[in-house]
């Protein structure tokens, strides 16, 4: 499977949407993109004419964005634990407050096949399954720092178990975790191989150690943000097969993207943030310095 940068957009200090993107952000299901800034605590809803809906909240860090069975829109937030939902005219009310349930931060809101939604606890390393109500129905706990939490295409709910170097996945029908890639060790190997047998990249003194980033595609194919190696890894639905697609080795947080570049292995891919994938693209946000970034838009080439 072949991939080519279909286009890269640099974000200045102060920029939020660019071309009908942010630098961070995630398309929902229904096509509309969600422009998220997590540090200015900004939402804003992207439609398809490159028009900007700001959210209105008390936004505390927010993460991530999905859309309930009924339409409504839910923006999880890492700050206060805090998981807003909105109506079709955007007005905002608490769904979750985290701290009623003990945790200390949220991560990802994952809507699952049942409508229900999944939490992640980052610093707690647990997963919260809540219904549209808001109503506790059960915790899974026993991982590591979780950086992220997708839904794939088979309906199962996929872990970035980060500070474990792995990917693992959960079964809803039955809760049981599979592993899907990681020794369990730092490092950077097992391209060619099964991804089990495969190691990310580490940093024990940055604050975020491990892989950070997790996507996957309508064919049940896995992205890795691969953050201190400085690459993008695949996993193969199929296969399970692991291998580079995107990065280039070393890197410089000083050196923005060539706009020209096509080829995506020669990417300047410092800091890897959370990916999207929609439309046969995978939206890759990379830091740079001074609070500037990259987004680098692959395009699949079969």
């Amino acid at each position: 499977m072949l991939w080519t940068v279909e286009a890269v957009v640099h974000f200045d200090t102060g920029d939020f949407v660019k071309d009908g993107l942010s630098h961070f952000g995630f398309h929902l299901r229904d096509g509309r993109f969600c422009a998220i800034s997590h540090q200015n605590h900004r939402v804003s809803l992207v439609d398809g004419t490159g028009a900007v809906d700001e959210l209105s909240a008390p936004f505390s860090y927010p993460m991530y964005a999905d859309l309930l069975d009924d339409g409504s829109l839910i923006v999880s937030n890492f700050g206060d634990a805090h998981l807003y939902s909105f109506d079709e005219r955007l007005r905002a009310t608490v769904l979750v407050d985290g701290k009623e349930f003990g945790l200390a931060d949220m991560g990802n809101c994952v809507v699952g096949p049942d409508g229900c939604i999944w939490v992640n606890e980052v610093t707690g390393g647990r997963i919260r399954r809540f219904d549209t109500s808001g109503r506790l129905i059960e915790t899974l706990d026993g991982f590591g720092w979780i950086y992220d939490l997708r839904r794939g295409p088979d309906d199962r709910i996929y872990v970035l178990e980060s500070t474990n170097f792995a990917v693992r996945v959960v079964d809803p029908a039955n809760a049981a975790v599979m592993h899907v890639a990681g020794t369990g060790r730092p490092g950077y190997s097992g391209d060619g191989g099964p991804a089990v047998d495969a190691s990310f990249g580490g940093d024990e003194a940055a604050r975020f150690n491990g892989p950070i980033s997790l996507s996957l595609d309508e064919r049940g194919n896995v992205f890795i943000g691969d953050r201190f190696n400085h690459v993008v890894r695949m996993v193969y639905g199929e296969s399970g097969v692991i291998e580079t697609i995107a990065g280039a080795v070393p890197a410089s947080a000083s050196r923005s993207n060539d706009v020209e570049e096509r080829d995506p292995l020669r990417l300047n891919l410092p800091q890897i943030s959370s990916m999207d994938y929609y439309d046969e693209r995978l939206y890759v946000p990379t830091d740079l310095a001074g609070e500037a970034g990259d987004l680098c838009v692959l395009r699949r080439d079969e």
